[in-house]
């Protein structure tokens, strides 16, 4: 299954037409696509009722990826942060079953440290067994033990445009889960992508037995434009 969206469910007047004009906006958004990643959880937590609103506003096959919070990723760097967690996971439960992934962001200097990640990722996994995306940015993240630590762990590695190391631009980890955040380039969050890179992102994503493709170039509105034509590439 291929499931494409962007970060965040804002309709740029330049595709309004390709969108439905009555409800919320993400009651439009979510009758044309059927995923979307909410990036607003990264900054502050929401109340239940917000997950809930946002959870009875979509269709029963719309998923969400979730992005866990800079309070854990950036402030306590993985460490001593088990209330953050909690509180966390407790917040996305009321997604119920519309919850897709979860996504950790890594601060670009954040090193790979066994003691450190691998702990934090066995303890996120007692608690939670869906899937689960991680977007590491920090060079050491990219060598065989590390992949394979991952693997075990059941968490995928994201593929990320533009690559901040070579292996960044493509999957790893558990690729049977494969995540790709798309975020423009050459200028980042701007910059919509050619049909030809769309045709070549639609051919990885084709080959993976499970695959999320979130467009992030979201700052000009490219990203909407580029998931309607990928998915109508696609088919």
């Amino acid at each position: 299954m291929v499931r494409i969206g962007c970060a965040g469910w804002s309709i740029p007047a330049a595709h309004r037409a390709q969108f439905p004009a009555e409800g919320s906006a993400l009651e439009r958004y979510a009758q044309v696509f059927d995923c979307v990643e909410i990036n607003s959880s990264f900054y502050r937590p929401h109340q239940p009722a917000t997950w809930r609103r946002w959870a009875a506003s979509v269709p029963a096959d719309f998923r969400f990826a979730v992005k866990m919070p800079k309070a854990i990723s950036h402030g306590c760097r993985l460490q001593a942060c088990e209330g953050l967690v909690e509180g966390f996971l407790d917040q996305v439960a009321e997604l119920e079953q519309k919850l897709g992934w979860l996504l950790l962001q890594l601060p670009p200097s954040l090193s790979f440290d066994p003691a450190v990640a691998l702990p934090f990722l066995e303890r996120l996994r007692e608690r939670y067994a869906g899937a689960l995306a991680c977007e590491p940015r920090h060079a050491s993240w990219f060598r065989a033990p590390v992949e394979r630590a991952l693997r075990t762990l059941g968490v995928s590695r994201v593929a990320a445009d533009p690559a901040r190391v070579p292996r960044a631009a493509v999957p790893g980890g558990d690729l049977e889960r494969v995540y790709l955040r798309l975020h423009g380039s050459p200028r980042m969050y701007y910059d919509a992508y050619a049909p030809q890179v769309l045709a070549r992102i639609g051919r990885r994503l084709a080959r993976a037995p499970l695959a999320w493709c979130i467009f992030d170039n979201t700052a000009s509105g490219n990203a909407t434009g580029d998931a309607l034509a990928l998915r109508s590439m696609l088919g």
